[in-house]
């Protein structure tokens, strides 16, 4: 599989930026072809087998702590060049990352992302995902690896939109969902089995020095 990279023109990205611009989320229930999405489950599973994913923690930098009782999930950061499957998919947030540039001048200069599986029972409590002394992270988004879920299997992203609006996203293989870090809370809810997603930032320049 070449890397793969979809002009930033592309009508499903515009999309993306014209959702972000007027309600600040968007969600794509088709975002990954099927053929990816079982390719990045597979090596989700594979690493998570090879004992690669770790306990994520909460907080950054010293004040980092393991604390299932607000996040159960277990996590490995993406780098360039371990597998085939990541860097077109890579690819393909990159293409997003140049579209949303166009279209709303966020200034976002990378990507980060990581494997995040949360086994049966894992939830991760109501957050923001932008630290409160770091304001880099700038949009967030979640791709599910979960062919044929079923809603009754759990697992939800929960989101609180203004308006005190809750919003649930199934955790469907393929599906993308983006929204502002800074503006959106949301929580995991608990399955009863595994869920695998791949969870990103787009992140602007920090004030830091390097």
């Amino acid at each position: 599989m070449r890397a793969m990279q979809i002009p930033s023109d592309h009508p499903l990205l515009l999309r993306i930026v014209d959702d972000l611009a007027a309600c600040g989320w968007s969600q794509q229930n088709i975002f990954l072809p099927e053929a990816l999405t079982l390719e990045l489950a597979a090596e989700c599973r594979k690493r998570a087998a090879e004992g690669e994913l770790a306990p994520a923690a909460v907080g950054r930098g010293p004040f980092q702590e393991i604390r299932e009782g607000i996040r159960g999930d277990h996590i490995q950061w993406l780098e360039p060049g371990q597998a085939e499957a990541c860097d077109t998919y890579l690819g393909l947030m990159d293409s997003l990352r140049v579209a949303l540039n166009r279209g709303l001048y966020l200034g976002l200069e990378d990507f980060e992302s990581h494997f995040a599986l949360y086994p049966p029972g894992a939830f991760y409590l109501k957050h923001l995902d932008r630290f409160r002394d770091d304001d880099r992270r700038m949009v967030s988004a979640v791709i599910y690896l979960n062919p044929g879920w079923l809603p009754e299997y759990g697992g939800q992203l929960r989101m609180y939109l203004k308006g005190d609006v809750e919003y649930d996203v199934v955790p469907t293989g393929g599906r993308l969902v983006v929204f502002l870090s800074g503006e959106v809370p949301h929580e995991v809810m608990p399955a009863t089995r595994d869920r695998l997603s791949l969870t990103g930032w787009f992140r602007r320049r920090g004030n830091e020095p390097f």
